[in-house]
């Protein structure tokens, strides 16, 4: 877009904008389609189009999910770089990156609110942060996320999108993966619905712990939702796996979640279904 600024510039009655080109239009990652990024926000970050399901942050699905008036919890704290870990980059410059470039403190966010009148507390890991990558800080707002559940006697659900365990924290971010099994447990035991939204993506250590032990699976359209890659898997089995593979709407095919839904159709089909969970409790 260099000659867009170029002519631009040189236009002097064209009144300078915060917005440059490339943050007016939004270009679809499926059909390519060119979107007014204003469009494409008012379509809850739809393509027009081709009905490409495009990634959120965690504000926006606060927004889409929750009823006006919801409260973001306080972040835990947690340790970090107990590792001292340090790759091409030290791992606390890497955090501190992702933290000036979303805004978020780590990946993992609660909001406690109602959906369409019936309470819930909803935890949305946003993908811009690390890749939603698993670690102590998320499995702590994790378990943070199910005792405000327990507390207000309402459902949890969480919005899942990850590339996996953060490597960075080595085997403490595995240890999340029990430690976010037992606090589904506690939900559990509580007599509380856990929902699992699977998003686009949802992989590794995420998808072999909390995103597959919910009482109701919910993928959006196209997700890709899996542990190990396509690639890793036809190396390792020696096979072409068939198309659409570890896509939302083959799962639902096998078995392996329970309905795919549109996001313009989400808030409301939640609603339906903590009325069939949680029949007796309703918003003050």
């Amino acid at each position: 877009m260099s000659w867009f600024n170029s002519v631009r510039n040189r236009l002097p009655f064209l009144p300078k904008r915060e917005s440059t080109p490339d943050q007016l239009w939004h270009a679809c990652k499926e059909c390519g389609a060119m979107i007014f990024s204003k469009e494409y926000e008012e379509n809850q970050f739809v393509c027009p189009r081709c009905d490409h399901h495009g990634r959120m942050r965690a504000n926006a699905r606060f927004d889409l999910l929750l009823d006006p008036g919801y409260t973001v919890l306080p972040q835990p704290q947690v340790r970090e770089d107990p590792l001292k870990f340090r790759d091409s980059k030290r791992y606390v410059d890497r955090i501190r990156a992702a933290r000036l470039a979303t805004g978020e403190q780590d990946a993992l966010h609660n909001a406690r609110g109602s959906i369409s009148g019936r309470p819930a507390v909803v935890g949305v890991q946003d993908f811009a942060f690390m890749g939603g990558s698993m670690g102590l800080s998320v499995g702590a707002a994790f378990v943070a996320g199910v005792q405000a559940a327990i507390a207000a006697e309402a459902p949890y659900i969480i919005v899942t999108a990850a590339g996996g365990a953060r490597m960075q924290e080595g085997i403490l971010s595995l240890m999340q993966m029990p430690r976010t099994t037992a606090a589904i447990a506690q939900l559990k035991e509580a007599g509380l619905p856990y929902i699992v939204i699977l998003t686009d993506p949802t992989t590794g250590g995420v998808t072999a712990s909390y995103a597959m032990l919910g009482d109701i699976h919910i993928a959006e359209p196209g997700a890709l939702i899996g542990f190990a890659g396509q690639r890793v898997i036809e190396q390792t089995i020696r096979e072409t796996l068939p198309e659409g593979f570890q896509r939302a709407e083959y799962l639902l095919e096998h078995g392996m979640v329970d309905m795919v839904v549109h996001r313009k159709e989400l808030k409301q089909r939640l609603a339906t279904l903590l009325d069939y969970l949680n029949p007796a409790k309703e918003a003050a």
